[in-house]
């Protein structure tokens, strides 16, 4: 398999790795890490430099080793992450960031600017390291290749001076692995000079025998470098698994070299022969070490154990089997089961053309029921309630599969709060809850924006200066909440701040100088603040970078209604805000309850749907002003679905007008009077054309079991439309 396919497996992993590093040093920022959180960010900038340096990204290599050299000294007691070196390492998080999209990108050549920035964060992080242990910087000119980074200097292991031994055994399946071993040779390559390789090709078998996916080769190599025996080590920390390997320090007894060739082969003379042509031994020294000795002596390095390393760059369709530390064939062990978790990448649009013909099925498993049902044959229908319930848990198990923990999306506000209250001026704290609320990955995908709008305000016009809130008798430090769980068959995410609230009479003044509404106009608080969702609209006196030019809010409020969701406002004048979003679980298949008027059939989430119940004979219209039923006590106002959709009067023969649908949503109840009920159904939401996107009250549509196409009722659209009307 090509390397280059597993590139970008290597930079989904490296971002999530930096995603992870972000996380851990703000936590320690904060007071809430501790060694373990530097540990993990450690091995985050480890693992990343190891994957360039597979990949030959000695760019990201040279720059991420600078990065790491500092946070071992960290890992070390040597350094405290304080606040100004917290800056600086998420800083440099950034730049890795912006080296990898330029791979991504693939940019070749030098950006003087991305240079610029590359040399002045080497500069401040040579303040927390020895020259020693700096990488000279990647050279601004195309012709010159970058310096390898030296050893760390720390403990046992600092750097030796010579000529390291390195033994290689590659397993056959390493290929298939998704590993390329020429890959690690060129990474010694950056660690110093290698001034000898022999390849060992005795392994090739006849022509006719060689399969082109297998790996045959072993290498012997000599490398001269100052590096340390651990980073040495760690260049092969993703192969490890899937080879042996002898390393042997300079100025080795020539006893760890006779144990290392008894080791590796059952002819000791012929590969020290091997030896003397990669350059290692001299034919005096050959000859001692393969001499027996008069005592016994302990090898001073034995074979390298393997830690607990995951490799980091694995191909999407590949399902790793990892072997022993050499390889079954050769040793006869059985290959070993590792206990990790079988997980694979998928593709996101192999993952939505599965929900696609899923939703296909759905309907044609509507169709085989419904014409079982006109037959009449018990068999048959038996055979079909049987299949829609096996569709139903297929349908289920398949959604599943693209619900992700909406945390992921709210953990990267942790940082832009940090960062806009610091431009601010101001001491904000981020909480989040419900943080493993699940929810489609489209969803998550597309509310991002919406929250990044509604965090920045809150921000920037909710929470007011320290001195500001401290005389208002409030704490120093304002705190934004994120909250998320779910509700009414949806999920309710909630933005809230403690700030200043939402001043009703600036918006209501605003708005009547815009004319949004008129002076004599008595607008409840919810309408008055609904009213910040007008385009162009701020009450903000002064612009700035943050937000007060009007273009966000409305934004906000539409890319919530492509979701099918609606957002709401609940503020104290003092005291604080909540932005109220609900979104559906998903866009692409729910269950519904497929109702009629006259000819056209309508579809309503079930979720949303409370009863059902007939329309009292005393309630039907005498009076058109009248649009309200006592249920149970409580005042229930009701709309014709028939007016309330603009539909001809007498559609389809038939007119009972006498079925009332409870729905709710959002706290808010409403019915809606229809000809008919015909029951649950499970639904394939299709998009509306553009020459729909305008029509209210409907979200989708969908094509049932006898090929006739349903709409779908956008039941938040249809409520407001009904208590507005009743309030009118």
């Amino acid at each position: 398999m090509d390397i280059d396919q597993a590139i970008p497996t290597f930079l989904l992993e490296a971002r999530e790795l930096l995603e992870q590093m972000e996380d851990g040093l703000l936590q320690i920022e904060n007071g809430a890490g501790d060694g373990e959180t530097v540990n993990a960010i450690f091995r985050a900038a480890h693992t990343i430099k190891g994957s360039a340096g597979i990949f030959g990204f000695d760019e990201v290599v040279g720059f991420t080793h600078t990065v790491e050299n500092v946070l071992d000294r960290v890992r070390s007691n040597e350094l405290t992450i304080d606040r100004p070196l917290a800056e600086l390492l998420l800083a440099s998080g950034d730049h890795i960031g912006t080296l990898l999209q330029r791979v991504a990108d693939k940019v070749h050549g030098h950006d003087p600017v991305v240079n610029a920035i590359g040399h002045d964060l080497l500069g401040q992080l040579a303040r927390f390291t020895t020259a020693s242990t700096l990488p000279v910087p990647v050279a601004a000119t195309a012709n010159v290749a970058p310096a390898a980074p030296p050893a760390m200097e720390s403990g046992s292991d600092s750097a030796v001076t010579g000529n390291w031994h390195i033994s290689l055994r590659f397993s056959r399946e390493v290929l298939q692995h998704g590993m390329d071993p020429l890959s690690f040779i060129r990474y010694l390559g950056s660690l110093g000079d290698i001034e000898g390789i022999v390849t060992l090709q005795d392994a090739l078998p006849a022509l006719g025998e060689l399969d082109p996916e297998a790996c045959y080769l072993g290498f012997e190599i000599s490398l001269k470098s100052e590096a340390s025996h651990a980073d040495i080590d760690g260049a092969f920390d993703f192969v490890r698994d899937d080879a042996t390997i002898h390393i042997l320090p300079p100025h080795s007894p020539l006893q760890a070299y006779a144990d290392m060739l008894a080791a590796l082969s059952p002819e000791p003379a012929a590969l020290g022969e091997t030896l003397l042509r990669c350059g290692t031994l001299e034919a005096a020294e050959l000859e001692q070490a393969l001499t027996p000795a008069p005592v016994e002596m302990t090898a001073l390095v034995p074979v390298i154990a393997a830690p607990a390393a995951q490799p980091c760059v694995q191909p999407e369709t590949t399902l790793s089997v990892i072997a022993e530390t050499s390889t079954p064939a050769a040793t006869g062990k059985p290959a070993r089961d590792s206990g990790r978790a079988k997980t694979l990448r998928v593709d996101a649009d192999k993952l939505d053309k599965l929900i696609n013909l899923v939703g296909e099925l759905v309907i044609a498993g509507a169709s085989a029921n419904m014409i079982a049902g006109q037959l009449k044959a018990r068999r048959m229908l038996e055979a079909t309630a049987t299949m829609a319930r096996l569709i139903e848990e297929v349908r289920d198990s398949t959604l599943n599969l693209r619900m992700v923990q909406i945390g992921e999306t709210f953990n990267r506000f942790q940082r832009v709060v940090r960062d806009v209250a610091r431009d601010l001026g101001k001491d904000i704290r981020l909480v989040i809850n419900g943080a493993e609320t699940e929810l489609d990955k489209t969803m998550v995908e597309k509310i991002g924006d919406p929250l990044m709008h509604l965090v920045r305000n809150a921000m920037d016009h909710g929470i007011e200066a320290a001195e500001v809130r401290v005389a208002r008798g409030k704490p120093a430090q304002g705190t934004i909440r994120l909250d998320a769980r779910h509700d009414s068959g949806g999920v309710l995410i909630e933005v809230s701040d403690d700030g200043n609230g939402l001043n009703r009479e600036r918006i209501l003044k605003k708005a009547i100088e815009k004319g949004l509404v008129g002076p004599q106009q008595n607008l409840s608080d919810e309408d008055v603040y609904k009213l910040i969702f007008a385009p162009g609209f701020s009450t903000a006196e002064q612009l700035s970078n943050i937000s007060g030019r009007g273009v966000g809010m409305d934004v906000v409020k539409k890319n919530i209604e492509a979701l099918h969701g609606s957002i709401e406002i609940d503020s104290v004048e003092g005291q604080g805000s909540t932005m109220r979003i609900r979104l559906p679980l998903t866009l692409a298949i729910i269950d519904g309850f497929l109702v009629g008027v006259g000819d056209a059939s309508f579809v309503i989430p079930l979720d949303q749907v409370i009863e059902c119940i007939k329309l009292p004979a005393v309630e039907q219209r005498t009076d058109p002003r009248r649009d309200y039923i006592n249920q149970r006590g409580q005042i229930l106002p009701y709309t014709r679905l028939r007016d309330a959709l603009d539909l001809p009067a007498g559609t389809g023969g038939r007119h009972t007008d006498r079925n009332l649908v409870v729905v709710q949503y959002g706290g808010k109840r409403a019915g809606l009077v229809v000809d008919s009920l015909h029951g649950e159904i499970q639904t394939v939401i299709k998009p509306l054309g553009r020459v729909f996107s305008r029509v209210q009250g409907i979200s989708g549509s969908t094509i049932l079991g006898s090929g006739a196409v349903a709409l779908i009722l956008d039941i938040p659209r249809l409520l407001q439309q009904v208590i507005d009307r009743a309030a009118a």
